[in-house]
């Protein structure tokens, strides 16, 4: 077995014992991005090397792999470049206005490193803060969200137990009302928003609700019924940004120059898109989704380097604002 199966490898049973309830061979696919047929091979090696490895069938039918023992332990290590990714997340979170669970991320790292003996400990923490400098992590300046840390609570106390709050809610004609919603999401962007019903509704499309306008809450401890269809990434994905409108959701065309072209190519803008390259250089990029500020926003910056094709609406949103004395692109 060459260095790099047997590495896979570890990682893979660590995956496996992190697990309770064990993974699948698409998680496998997943995690590795490998082909089935790989998939197999590695939790076959799973099972010839690790004894206390085994597998079951779960109640959807699916096999899935897991590990009991602790006979991993003495084969796990963990490296500066990864204690520095725990800090470049727990960064991202703290910018993105999550404080709270940067708080709680940052307890997790400290668990992490208080495990590591001392003797790899010293090297690790020198190592850890030469990469952090090296990205700039240690002192990144720009604006960011502000967020109340104690309606973060309430918002993720509620979500866990599946209960109503009530907030007073200011809305975008200036007037505040008492409401009481069911929580089901939280999408962290430029703004932060809960997304939830309408706790009178049973049925009903899921809302948004800005987190900055929202005040006074408490968790009412009355329980209510999580809609099983209900998925926050599927519904995250259908937005360009965090906000999401059903008479919005649709097909944008964008073409970008062809100076701008390789730069548009580096960016993802929505998971579901579709790029071209044109025969007079230009760039095409088409995706499904909803969020026309949020996309007039982020188009700004391309200047007059973007046109838009579709929808009618998005492009007389952003006709007026293009312009080309940027010295560069975003």
């Amino acid at each position: 077995m060459s260095f790099e199966s047997a590495r896979k490898l570890i990682e893979l049973a660590a995956m496996v014992r992190a697990h309770r309830q064990g993974v699948t061979l698409d998680d496998v696919v997943e995690r590795f991005n490998v082909a089935m047929r790989t998939a197999q091979r590695m939790v076959h090696a799973l099972e010839e090397i690790f004894i206390d490895a085994d597998s079951y069938i779960d109640d959807l039918g699916r096999k899935r792999w897991r590990m009991r023992g602790n006979g991993l332990r003495d084969f796990l290590t963990i490296t500066a470049e990864q204690t520095a990714a725990l800090d470049v997340a727990i960064d991202a979170m703290v910018r993105d206005g999550a404080t709270a669970e940067a708080s709680h991320l940052r307890t997790i790292r400290d668990v992490v490193h208080a495990l590591v003996p001392d003797n790899r400990a010293i090297r690790i923490e020198t190592d850890h803060e030469a990469l952090l400098e090296a990205m700039g992590l240690l002192a990144r300046p720009g604006p960011r969200p502000l967020v109340d840390e104690k309606l973060s609570a309430v918002v993720a106390e509620a979500i866990k137990g599946c209960t109503l709050i009530e907030f007073d809610y200011t809305s975008n004609d200036g007037k505040t009302r008492r409401r009481s919603v069911a929580p089901l999401g939280v999408l962290i962007g430029n703004r932060r928003y809960l997304v939830g019903r309408d706790g009178e509704e049973e049925e009903g499309r899921s809302k948004h609700f800005r987190m900055d306008r929202m005040s006074d809450a408490r968790n009412t401890d009355q329980p209510f019924v999580r809609p099983q269809a209900f998925d926050i990434r599927r519904f995250a994905e259908r937005a360009f940004g965090v906000f999401e409108r059903e008479d919005e959701f649709g097909e944008v065309v964008l073409t970008f120059s062809p100076d701008a072209a390789s730069e548009a190519r580096s960016y993802e803008f929505h998971p579901s898109q579709v790029v071209t390259d044109l025969p007079d250089g230009r760039l095409e990029v088409r995706f499904h989704a909803s969020g026309h500020l949020e996309m007039a926003w982020h188009l700004y910056m391309w200047g007059d380097k973007v046109e838009v094709l579709a929808p009618d609406r998005l492009r007389n949103l952003v006709g007026n604002h293009r312009r080309g004395d940027f010295p560069a692109l975003p």
